[in-house]
């Protein structure tokens, strides 16, 4: 069995992908309509990917607590500042729990939990 996805469904795809593909840097491999007013893009290199899902007619259930998406970035400081810069609301401060691990938390535009983690 190999993981391919995680899904996530979203209000407006252009305000996602901004978000995904233009602040965390995922490359888009896919973008297109999947039924009337429904659309579909996938982001992400290598196996596993993040699949965003756009149905006009549909509310996204943000729900899910203590699921959360991590990502991997080169430095943890620098991040932390980009994200103060674009006004990207931070859930959770920094926090290193071991001296080889750091990582805080953001929120997508439609709620979901994003960690983004340093590791060295």
């Amino acid at each position: 069995m190999k993981f391919l996805w995680t899904t996530l469904q979203v209000k407006d795809m252009s305000e996602s992908l901004d978000f995904y593909e233009g602040f965390l840097g995922l490359k888009l491999n896919q973008r297109h309509p999947a039924g009337p007013d429904v659309e579909m893009a996938f982001l992400g290199e290598g196996e596993t990917q993040v699949e965003l899902i756009c149905n006009k007619n549909v509310s996204p259930d943000t729900g899910g607590k203590g699921i959360s998406i991590g990502f991997q970035v080169d430095s943890l400081e620098e991040t932390f500042i980009k994200v103060q810069q674009k006004g990207i609301a931070i859930t959770r401060e920094i926090y290193r729990p071991n001296p080889h691990v750091s990582f805080f938390f953001v929120q997508d535009p439609d709620g979901y939990q994003v960690q983004l983690v340093e590791l060295k």
